[in-house]
């Protein structure tokens, strides 16, 4: 079956639907979403109810528009207060880390090509293009299944983890455009022009995504539109922009839309709730399309023929060539060896190596298919290994913890650039001792309930409510006050 005008977007809605359907059971089972939007393309692909899809260049679009929006979102998210602490050990892991794990295990790919019986057969450039396409990690999918058991982690693991899951893609990227300019041009820079160029793009794309970010909030906050509803398109749009202007510049596109959004998101902007809610929305929405249009190109007959070559570059980035890079990385760092352990094994790959090996299939680079096979079947090793087992790893190194509360029971939020914040607190009877009155209860200066919960009721209270032992009470406080 074709892709046709007249049943496009029936397929399409389809498969979306059959993937959140699905994903709903993976829950259940710790199963990663991203392994089943990936089932559900190929069960629907050509090998499968036989819908075909072979576009590379398609695919690499598609691809390209949904990582330029999750990167922004995904930085939007991020707490600059949460990652200050932790920002030397994420930012190492997602440079220095990728390049080792590309490095280490581009030499294995070569060795097993020259002195093993193994039907791999690439040169060095190539074997360092295939490890260098394996090389960025998707630990963001690591919280979708933590948050889902309600586990936390300790040592500040989590905004280490979401450090690098946000900045790795774009060295990755770098890394992967560079050899495959080095192999189209048959080696005409040298290791100094390529290492030259990696450092530009980076810093290009760096110092654009500041200002573009910057930019960004200064319209939002000064445009004044007369339709809310407008501001979170117009920020789309501005990503879209941001993302092809920094290409245009010769920088990093994806580094530049992360930290836009982390500008955006750190940075008093007005609709920023609104902005958010609407990202999460679409975010979803972009990584379901992007997880099947890469599981209905690919052909699960091919990978037949590559599996075994697949399945030992894949076990060995999981087992050494990850676990060395980040102990190596983490030198310089007072971490447990368990932390350390956590972050080894949590070096989840995901859709993007995927995507990253379409550009040698574009290029027209010999072998190019191969390498696109190999990189999808450690991509499915890595999310059904390590990807199932995550939490059972946390609670087995003891660094698993209770998730703190997200919200409130009141489904109330107060803009974060304020200097007050919402608390709760639920009445005990230790706490009417002296009378159920609200008057008769004793607050820290500074300090109003301005809402109170009884069951499936709110109510607005004045001093002469009466309260009830298990009513969940809403105070408003300045950041300053000390209620201990």
């Amino acid at each position: 079956m074709t892709f046709t005008p007249e049943n496009i977007f029936f397929l399409g809605a389809v498969l979306i639907f059959a993937s959140i359907i699905i994903s709903k059971w993976g829950y259940r089972f710790g199963v990663p979403t991203l392994l089943l939007f990936l089932f559900t393309g190929m069960l629907f692909g050509s090998d499968g109810l036989g819908l075909e899809f072979h576009s590379h260049e398609d695919a690499q679009l598609v691809g390209m528009l949904s990582l330029s929006v999750i990167l922004f979102s995904g930085g939007m998210d991020t707490k600059r207060r949460d990652i200050e602490p932790v920002a030397a050990q994420g930012l190492m892991l997602s440079t220095l880390g990728v390049i080792l794990t590309t490095g280490i295990t581009g030499l294995l790919i070569y060795y097993l090509s020259q002195w093993t019986k193994l039907d791999i057969g690439l040169s060095l450039p190539m074997s360092m293009l295939l490890a260098a396409t394996v090389s960025s990690t998707d630990s963001a999918s690591v919280f979708n299944l933590l948050r889902t058991q309600g586990i936390g982690l300790k040592h500040n693991l989590r905004p280490v983890l979401e450090l690098e899951s946000g900045s790795n893609d774009p060295m990755a990227y770098v890394l992967t455009v560079a050899l495959v300019d080095l192999i189209v041009t048959a080696g005409e820079f040298s290791g100094m022009t390529l290492a030259s160029k990696i450092v530009g793009q980076l810093a290009v794309g760096g110092l654009l995504g500041f200002l573009c970010g910057r930019a960004l909030v200064w319209i939002v906050n000064h445009i004044n539109l007369p339709n809310p509803s407008l501001y979170p398109v117009l920020v789309l749009s501005m990503i879209l922009i941001v993302f092809t202007f920094t290409d245009l510049m010769e920088g990093n596109g994806y580094l530049a839309v992360y930290v836009a959004g982390l500008e955006a998101g750190n940075t008093r902007m007005s609709y920023r709730r609104e902005t958010k809610t609407f990202f999460q929305g679409i975010t979803w929405l972009l990584q379901i399309v992007m997880f099947l249009t890469l599981g209905l190109l690919v052909n699960p007959n091919e990978m037949l023929s590559v599996w075994l070559v697949a399945i030992s570059i894949g076990l060995f980035m999981i087992f050494v060539s990850r676990p060395v890079a980040v102990f190596l990385c983490m030198l310089p760092f007072k971490m447990p060896a368990k932390a350390k352990l956590f972050l080894s094994w949590v070096g989840l790959r995901g859709a993007v190596p995927i995507i990253f090996a379409t550009y040698p299939i574009i290029a027209g680079i010999e072998d190019a298919t191969f390498l696109f096979n190999v990189v999808f079947v450690i991509t499915l090793l890595s999310l059904a290994l390590q990807g199932t087992t995550i939490t059972v790893c946390a609670h087995w190194l003891g660094l698993a913890t209770e998730e703190p509360k997200e919200g409130n029971e009141f489904g109330l939020e107060l803009p974060d650039e304020l200097e007050s914040r919402l608390s709760e607190m639920t009445l005990t009877e230790a706490d009417l001792v002296g009378g159920n009155l609200l008057s008769n209860m004793h607050f820290p200066e500074g300090t109003l309930v301005i809402m109170v919960k009884r069951g499936d009721s709110f109510i607005v209270p004045n001093g002469q409510l009466e309260l009830r032992v298990g009513d969940i009470l809403l105070t408003i406080r300045h950041q300053d006050v000390n209620i201990e």
